[in-house]
């Protein structure tokens, strides 16, 4: 875990080198990328974020400079280390798919150890384990014209990943999908990250992928700009080194919501608060729903706007949720608009209480989560959870801090509090702290 899986030296690629027709698709670029992370490479279409995934792979040569896998330069391999990287170091994973159609979906999966001469029970074997996980295994003997493009990106994902490769590269694996699907196949490859240890790098353009990533590489006209870090992975000598591109932005801030402060800069406090919110009812709604048609939340969300906009209370929201589609309601029973409605009064009691004094805040909030969460804390426990939830309202610490205090053990001066039950306070206070944001 102390080295780099992947270094990006001096890379440069120029195509038609010398001619009129010359394009310079990457400029110097330098990246260090470490076992088990999730790392993200971010920009508009044209940027040369695709070029460096494939310069990564091996699939593009380089103009000038490298890149190594395992301090091994792609250029200096001999025929049959480059054979190994493709078949068993790396697994590709395309926006196109690139099934063979002739081929039923379980020879498409076992085709990469067909190349390598195993065995057919062996290879068969695997190959069902992989579908049989990603939940397609009765398409197993379908051919890729009879499936969706959500399950033949689940077939490619389980193609890249019948030879354990340690690094899985995906280009744009979701443009073809559509929201549902593409939520599922970017759910997968953070599994495969967080259980598997897979690491990850995925290049895309929409801003609404980044949550995924451990490490996001922001790029424009053929260079690193900067870098978001969201959990840091690297090792502590990493971090001393001087970065070659722009500065390291650790803010966990979705990249909506800092494209809209951005063009905040000149308006009054009431002016902002109006225009956030549109983004805060989406936030909350993605935060309290469970599974709902796209209508019933695309209705739901247009109530919840009114309700943030204080034209109408809470007891109408309620209704209107509970009306059917056809009558202009959300079309959701009223068990579930009652408790949704009771779930989003709570929130919104508790985000006018942080207005108070930060002190008066913490102790508020601190109740507010024991009770949501159940949690059984000791006075020691209760004492830290207050005090760190002051910091981070005073934003003396991020998103990334919080939930690491909170997760550190009692022993350690933590506040001892479950990963998964630290990581669901972390996403509460996030929204409360959205919505308190005036």
């Amino acid at each position: 875990m102390n080295k780099p899986i992947i270094v990006v030296d001096k890379l440069r690629v120029i195509y038609n080198q010398g001619k009129s027709n010359e394009m310079r698709a990457l400029e110097e670029t330098n990246l260090s990328i470490y076992p088990e992370e999730y790392v993200i490479i971010y920009g508009p279409s044209g940027c040369g974020k695709s070029t460096l995934l494939y310069s990564i792979s091996g699939l593009q040569s380089p103009t000038y400079g490298d890149v190594y896998i395992r301090n091994k330069a792609i250029s200096k391999m001999t025929e049959e280390e480059e054979l190994r990287l493709h078949q068993t170091g790396i697994g590709m994973i395309f926006q196109a798919f690139y099934l063979i159609s002739s081929l039923d979906i379980l020879e498409n999966v076992c085709l990469p150890k067909v190349f390598r001469g195993e065995k057919p029970s062996d290879r068969k074997k695997e190959g069902v384990r992989l579908l049989r996980r990603f939940g397609i295994v009765e398409q197993a003997d379908k051919f890729p014209s009879q499936l969706s493009g959500g399950q033949k990106q689940r077939v490619a994902i389980a193609r890249s990943l019948v030879n354990n490769p340690e690094i899985i590269l995906a280009d744009e694996p979701v443009g073809n999908l559509d929201s549902e699907s593409a939520e599922n196949v970017l759910k997968i490859l953070k599994e495969l990250n967080d259980i598997d240890k897979k690491t990850i790098i995925l290049v895309t353009h929409n801003p609404e992928h980044l949550v995924y990533a451990d490490r996001v590489i922001h790029m424009k006209d053929g260079r690193i700009t900067k870098e978001e870090v969201f959990k840091e992975k690297r090792p502590p000598e990493e971090l001393a080194n001087k970065q070659e591109y722009g500065p390291i932005d650790r803010s966990p801030e979705s990249s909506e919501l800092k494209m809209l402060m951005s063009s905040f800069k000149s308006l009054l406090p009431q002016q902002v608060d109006v225009l956030l919110v549109p983004f805060k009812a989406k936030q909350l709604l993605n935060h309290l729903l469970s599974e709902l048609s796209d209508e019933q939340v695309s209705i739901a969300e247009a109530f919840m706007k009114e309700l943030l906009f204080k034209n109408i209370d809470m007891q109408t929201f309620a209704e209107h949720l509970d009306l059917d589609l056809d009558e202009g309601g959300a079309g959701w029973n009223k068990v579930r608009a009652r408790s949704f409605a009771e779930r989003t009064q709570a929130i919104i009691e508790q985000v006018n209480g942080l207005k108070d004094s930060p002190e008066q805040s913490a102790l508020s909030l601190t109740e507010y989560l024991t009770t949501l969460f159940h949690l059984k804390l000791t006075e020691t426990q209760k004492l830290r959870f207050q005090a760190t939830l002051k910091l981070r309202l005073e934003s003396q610490i991020g998103q990334i801090e919080l939930e690491k205090r909170l997760d550190t053990r009692v022993s350690a001066d933590g506040v001892g509090i479950h990963k998964t039950t630290a990581e669901k306070i972390v996403r509460e206070i996030e929204v409360l702290m959205l919505l308190k944001y005036s």
